[in-house]
């Protein structure tokens, strides 16, 4: 079999998966609570673009919002642990099979930083200085995503942990500062500053020692990729569980250690070190910080209230996941965890931090001009009440659950 049939029926193979669980997804409300959004949204923003505020920072909102975009940038190669005994001696033709996954790396994530940008095109062209035309923008996106992919396979490459985090820091800050000298500078300025540091970075990435093929990456990369998806589809049904990548945090090792030991709290300290070192953590930290972010911005509004709502509850949604937590893992079975402790546990944890999440994300609210006392209280008890009824909901759907 042809490497890139192998990689295209790989990629069937998974897919196949996946499908058959996306109309219980549907099923769930989520396609109407999209489409309820999307109004919401566009009424929201057409009334924004209409009433400006005076001294808007335009240009940093798009830097803040364009450059995560621009930079990210992933791979799913389908590279499975079996590889590194069976495709070793075709190591050298592993450029037919890596080829579409750079492409397609680059493709889908061009094509939703394309329609992002169009959402922020007419904020754009209302900014008061000099700007460029939207095929200009266009072009330099996919060039800098382009680099962007290019540094990141490479990072990939790279054998030293230290290096390839050092080179993904020099990755993030080029392509920012190129990004913003096309915002803030003329183009003819902007276009050599974006060579004379593009053929820079490019040699830089010359130096490091690197692997042909990467298999140790590439297998952890798939594995957190397939991890992801599964994570987004438990949610809304449950689904198999996927091992997911684990992130050393040694600023939260001693979260955990204060849990006395027994027989009713053993369960409670594997799941608290356990979260600490998820990714769960890192995208709850995202979504936390977002949402102070945007509900700071609308304040003690009517709007405002709204939104501090709906994070809670798209908090609470990523929570979910905690309930597949070792649940077919053989790290369980070596704690003294008495019968239906585990379940127990898992909506302490999730209602514990949601709750926390909630305090904070009303934080924004107080500290905003203009306050609303009757609308700041009501938030924040209609948050408090969201957060009990999810809970409440979590107890009820989750009791079959409970580990024998």
């Amino acid at each position: 079999m042809k490497l890139r049939e192998l990689r295209n029926k790989r990629k069937v193979s998974f897919w196949a998966k996946v499908l058959p669980y996306l109309p219980y997804a549907f099923q769930s409300g989520v396609l109407v609570l999209s489409l309820l959004l999307i109004i919401a949204f566009s009424a929201w923003y057409t009334a924004f673009l209409q009433n400006l505020p005076p001294g808007l920072p335009i240009l940093w909102m798009m830097l803040v919002i364009l450059g995560p975009l621009t930079v990210y940038s992933g791979f799913r190669t389908y590279v499975q642990p079996a590889d590194v005994v069976f495709l070793l001696p075709q190591e050298n033709r592993m450029k037919e099979y890596l080829a579409p996954t750079y492409r397609s790396g680059v493709i889908y994530k061009l094509i939703g930083l394309y329609v992002v940008l169009l959402v922020l095109w007419p904020l754009y062209i209302r900014n008061g200085d000099q700007t460029h035309p939207l095929w200009l923008i266009l072009i330099v996106l996919c060039l800098l995503k382009m680099l962007s992919a290019y540094g990141a396979w490479q990072e990939l490459r790279i054998t030293t942990n230290r290096a390839r985090m050092g080179y993904r820091l020099l990755r993030w800050s080029f392509i920012i500062l190129m990004l913003a000298a096309w915002l803030w500078q003329p183009a003819w300025k902007s276009m050599l500053f974006m060579v004379l540091v593009s053929v820079n970075y490019i040699l830089a990435l010359r130096f490091p020692m690197k692997h042909v093929v990467p298999w140790d990456n590439l297998i952890a990369n798939e594995k957190a990729g397939a991890a992801k998806v599964m994570l987004i589809l438990g949610w809304f049904v449950e689904v198999p569980a996927e091992g997911q990548k684990v992130i050393r945090r040694r600023w939260l090792s001693a979260v955990g250690n204060h849990i006395t030991w027994t027989r009713k709290t053993s369960y409670r300290y594997l799941l608290a070190k356990t979260f600490v070192r998820s990714e769960l953590l890192g995208i709850l930290i995202r979504l936390g910080l977002l949402g102070m972010v945007v509900v700071g911005w609308n304040g003690s509004t009517w709007l405002g209230a709204g939104i501090y709502l709906f994070f809670i509850f798209l908090t609470g949604t990523q929570l979910t996941s905690l309930r597949y937590v070792h649940s077919d893992s053989p790290a369980a079975s070596y704690y003294p965890i008495s019968s239906g402790v585990r379940m127990q546990e898992i909506v302490r944890l999730a209602s514990n931090v949601l709750l926390g999440l909630s305090l904070l994300l009303w934080i924004p609210m107080v500290t905003a001009e203009g306050r609303n006392w009757p609308i700041l209280l009501g938030s924040l008890v209609l948050g408090i009440l969201l957060a009990l009824g999810m809970r409440s909901s979590w107890i009820k759907k989750w009791r079959d659950d409970e580990d024998e």
